[in-house]
């Protein structure tokens, strides 16, 4: 067997690696899925992806450097969506609009 796969096996071996601390923790600041998480909660209603954007970014809770944020957020939602089902933070309520979840 070489290195490599020894080096595996032996990762393997010793289990399940640990957790590592979310950004939001390390840094004290929330990632675009939880900023529009919160601004979904706060605001009580169903919104498109442009408007939690500019709520997130005006109340402070994310910010970003990208020319499309609204689409970064956008596809973070759905793979939520898609990966957590019932268990999302988001609801789809129609086409381009999201409501919280709960």
């Amino acid at each position: 067997m070489s290195k490599r796969n020894t080096k595996k096996a032996n990762a393997k071996a010793k289990g399940a690696r640990k957790a590592k601390p979310s950004k939001a923790a390390a840094n004290g600041r929330m990632s675009g899925l939880d900023a529009a998480a919160k601004v979904l909660t706060d605001a009580g209603k169903p919104m498109r992806c442009k408007e939690i954007v500019d709520t997130a970014i005006a109340k402070g809770y994310w910010s970003s450097g990208g020319k499309t944020p609204h689409a970064t957020v956008y596809a973070a939602i759905i793979r939520e969506i898609a990966a957590k089902k019932k268990d999302a933070r988001f609801k789809k309520v129609e086409r381009g609009m999201f409501a919280a979840n709960g």
